[in-house]
């Protein structure tokens, strides 16, 4: 699939599906101790994800 036909807005919901989740695992470490202590170290890799994403498009290899 190029780049180009990627939609901006698939794209937008991607990143924004990528944010709620962070987001819900922020939560969840607040509210439940135990399991935020073990998604703890899958924060980062959210983050590097993200990251990852927005290169891969930048790079046009998405």
């Amino acid at each position: 699939m190029d780049r180009g036909k990627v939609d901006v807005d698939t794209l937008l919901k991607v990143l924004l599906l990528l944010a709620v989740v962070w987001i819900a695992l922020e939560v969840v470490e607040g509210v439940l101790g135990i399991l935020g202590w073990l998604l703890g170290p899958l924060q980062p890799l959210l983050g590097i994800a993200l990251i990852a994403l927005i290169v891969l498009y930048l790079t046009d290899r998405l």
